[in-house]
């Protein structure tokens, strides 16, 4: 067990180890056994929340989850949430788990709105330009939207769409009116209310959507993605990618998957995201992370 060099973020030291350890419940994506190798404990891991931390159908988390990630924050490895929630929806039993661990990094809005200990340290807004092209071809299109700022979800008509969409996630919206929005202020992501088989909005080539639900997409820049602000994170600790880690399970986990060392498909992700993932664990409602995290010896 050999000691890694030791990084500091904005006055808070950690450090990452090696350690051999043989996986025994985790998965390569081809479901068949994987010959043991060293499985580096790694300085960052990054946690998506929805269906990886947390059982949206029951409002819980597992039993297991706040001691493994107790425990693995007391090796000296950095907890962060990357979350396409923003900060203000981020269910009550996350923000009691992210308070009892001690989790001070969260990447909210797919790394568009970020914060350590409570303050921003990177954001990237939409332009109004394209608030603007947005909004107008969906109201034109007769598509149920919604505009998210840094804690809050502003919706624009109200529908069966919306109403599945946002209560899947037990999500809190402000309604509101177009003419009496305020538009000043930063809009990080915008949502459309829209199935596969509805007439989709037309979008400049530089914005992207992606679907998180089948009547919902998010709308950002193509080159939005929690991976963007993850780099960033990266680079500003002098960590290189291949000693991060994550675990999601959606489509909006891709990116991250691809870029750290390590990427965890929880059992019950997307199959895009389990078939490029390294390793697929249990589902989020079997202890998933809690046996990833001992499997590969990093508890």
């Amino acid at each position: 067990m050999t000691p890694s060099h030791q990084h500091a973020i904005l006055g808070v030291r950690f450090g990452a180890v090696n350690h051999t350890h043989q996986i025994i419940l985790l998965m390569p994506t081809n479901n068949t056994p994987k010959a043991p190798r060293p499985t580096p404990r790694p300085a960052i891991v990054f946690f998506d929340i929805d269906d990886t931390l947390f059982i949206k159908d029951s409002n819980s988390i597992p039993k297991t989850l706040i001691p493994a990630l107790t425990s693995l924050k007391a090796t000296g490895t950095m907890i962060a949430i990357a979350t396409g929630r923003s900060i203000g929806v981020i269910p009550p039993i996350i923000k009691t788990l992210i308070e009892q661990v001690g989790i001070e990094l969260i990447l909210s809005i797919n790394g568009q709105y970020n914060q350590y200990q409570g303050n921003k340290f990177l954001d990237f807004p939409l332009p109004p330009t394209d608030i603007h092209h947005t909004i107008t071809e969906l109201t034109t299109k007769g598509i149920t939207h919604a505009c998210m700022t840094k804690d809050t979800i502003y919706t624009f008509g109200d529908d069966d769409n919306l109403h599945t969409a946002l209560s899947s996630l037990h999500i809190g919206y402000v309604p509101s009116k177009h003419d009496s929005f305020d538009w000043q202020q930063p809009i990080y992501q915008i949502l459309g209310f829209f199935g596969d088989k509805d007439t989709p909005p037309t979008l400049p080539a530089h914005l992207k959507t992606v679907r998180w639900h089948d009547v919902a997409v998010d709308i950002l820049a193509q080159s939005a993605s929690k991976a963007r602000a993850i780099a960033a994170v990266l680079n500003h600790l002098g960590i290189d990618a291949s000693q991060a880690a994550a675990f999601g399970d959606g489509l909006n986990d891709q990116e991250m998957i691809q870029l750290v060392g390590t990427g965890i498909a929880m059992g019950n992700a997307h199959p895009t995201l389990k078939a490029m993932a390294d390793f697929v664990c249990l589902r989020h409602d079997e202890d998933g992370i809690a046996h990833a995290l001992s499997d590969f010896g990093w508890i």
